[in-house]
């Protein structure tokens, strides 16, 4: 059964719900809604499809010097990263002061020189990070879903000058969310059109992925964006492809690692 840990958030998302399953640690807001897991017995492994989706960004970046996250969960993305892009400074702004009481349940590691959780929330936070992320991840759900603020214009306008040139923001959004269109065309526009997604690559969650263009000639992250963009259109039945790719991304970290 899920056990409750700490009390109603002081933003009317409630409490944050922990649970052991089949080996797993799972971290809910209610009751059967899965926000993120943890393998107990190899807990840097990514579990969850969108969060294996998420970590193609090493394909448009894959030596980033600061990673930006916005939502904390359970931590797969944040350890992840650490474990296995030790070369990336990570910052990850979490809302949910119950989300972040969690972080040593999920062996999320300390904060230290180039690991930090701050306790902010990401649309009023951003704005101060003009010019520093080499790769930003929004990843922000609550009991509702995805706040508005976090599909907002004015965020993800935020969000391109809080990338350096040449940054990626790559963005969650679960497609059955009556907003998700309009999400989607704001992301396009605050981003010059310059936004691909490998289709299918993780079920209902859609990974949108957007490039601020460096100056001067296409860069390989700009061109790459561009023959993503076109092979989905052309090819829409890409998705059991795009989910081996996730899974082969994902190895290859890991291998490379070891």
């Amino acid at each position: 059964m899920p056990l409750p840990v700490g009390q109603p958030a002081a933003n009317g998302n409630g409490g944050a719900l922990l649970s052991r399953r089949k080996g797993r640690l799972t971290l809910e807001f209610a009751p059967g809604e899965v926000q993120s897991q943890m393998d107990l017995a190899d807990p840097h492994r990514l579990v969850l499809a969108y969060a294996r989706a998420m970590m193609c960004f090493v394909l448009f970046k894959p030596r980033p010097a600061h990673i930006v996250m916005v939502g904390l969960g359970g931590g797969s993305l944040a350890k992840f990263c650490h474990h296995y892009l030790p070369d990336a400074r990570i910052t990850v702004l979490e809302l949910s002061a119950d989300v972040i009481a969690l972080r040593e349940h999920f062996a999320v590691p300390p904060d230290n020189d180039r690991f930090r959780v701050i306790h902010a929330d990401a649309a009023r936070h951003m704005p101060q990070l003009a010019g520093t992320a080499d790769v930003l991840l929004v990843d922000g759900f609550d009991a509702s879903g995805l706040p508005p603020a976090l599909g907002s214009a004015r965020f993800y306008a935020d969000c391109r000058r809080a990338l350096r040139p040449d940054g990626l923001l790559v963005a969650n959004i679960f497609s059955y969310d009556p907003n998700y269109h309009a999400m989607a065309n704001r992301l396009r526009q605050a981003f010059g059109g310059h936004v691909c997604q490998f289709r299918g690559i993780a079920g209902n969650n859609h990974i949108l992925f957007a490039l601020r263009p460096a100056a001067g000639a296409p860069t390989r992250a700009c061109r790459l964006v561009q023959r993503v963009a076109l092979c989905g259109a052309l090819w829409p039945g890409l998705a059991p492809f795009n989910r081996l790719l996730a899974h082969w991304i994902v190895g290859r970290l890991r291998q490379t690692a070891a």
